[in-house]
This record gives C-alpha cells, sequence and structure tokens, in this order.
C-alpha cells in the first residue's frame, strides 16, 4: 500500500512540475506597435507579399493564432483592454473565428476572420493601436 501511495505522490509531483513548465513556457506579453511592424516586415518576405499568409504569419509569431483554433480571443481582448468592451471584443473575435473557420484552407480562415472581426468598431481600435504616432521608425 505504501508503494502505490509513493507511485501516486511521485506522479503528482511529475504532472505539476509539467504544468508549471508548460505555463511559464507559454507566457505571453502584451505586442507593442514596434514589435508589430518588425514581426509584419518579417512575415511580408517570409509570404512573398501576399496578404493572407503574411496575416497568418504575423498573429502566429504574435502569440494571436494557432492553426488547430484560431484566433485567441482572450489575448486580442487583452490588448484592447483599455477600451473598457473586453467581453463584447471576445464575442466578435470567436463568432468571426467560428464563421470562417477552414482548416484546410489557414491562411484564407485567419484573413477572412480578421475582415469579419475588424468590420466594427474593432477596426478603428486596430487603426489607431497601428497609427505611426505610437511606432519609432
Amino acid at each position: 500500500m505504501n508503494h502505490l501511495r509513493l507511485e501516486i505522490i511521485c506522479w503528482s509531483c511529475l504532472l505539476i512540475a509539467m504544468a508549471v513548465s508548460t505555463e511559464a513556457a507559454s507566457v505571453w506579453k502584451l505586442p507593442t506597435a514596434q514589435m508589430v511592424y518588425e514581426d509584419l516586415e518579417k512575415c511580408r518576405q517570409e509570404s512573398q507579399e501576399e496578404d493572407a499568409a503574411t496575416l497568418r504569419c504575423l498573429v502566429k509569431k504574435l502569440g494571436l493564432w494557432t492553426d488547430e483554433s484560431g484566433y485567441n480571443a482572450r489575448r486580442i481582448a487583452k490588448i484592447f483592454a483599455g477600451h473598457n468592451q473586453m467581453e463584447e471584443l471576445m464575442l466578435v473575435v470567436e463568432h468571426c473565428n467560428r464563421m470562417e473557420q477552414d482548416t484546410s484552407h489557414l491562411d484564407d480562415w485567419a484573413f477572412l476572420a480578421y475582415r469579419c472581426a475588424t468590420s466594427g468598431q474593432f477596426g478603428h481600435w486596430v487603426k489607431d493601436f497601428m497609427s505611426p504616432k505610437e511606432v519609432e521608425r
């Protein structure tokens, strides 16, 4: 019986250690406009200026997209938390993500979901965030 308890404790410690290391590895930081511009340049070169591929590359580099689940609405909402509409923004991003989901055409999914989500007020926030006054070029 003691052997079984020891084994359970060892497995529990291992799982806790794995969870902590996974969480530490996935620490995400809010991107700045400067970071976006730098990653955008890299993505333009990698995707040979193709818009949908450039966008998907960029949002992946910023930690806002995975090919499995699309846009991370919570992270996007954190970027624009100053507008005090995080829940609404998350609903818009999640809706557009689901509506445009196409795992066989990932670049198109990223592009169409972005276009959907930015067709309203959120689009103005993105433009303001990326305005040249915030970026030192």
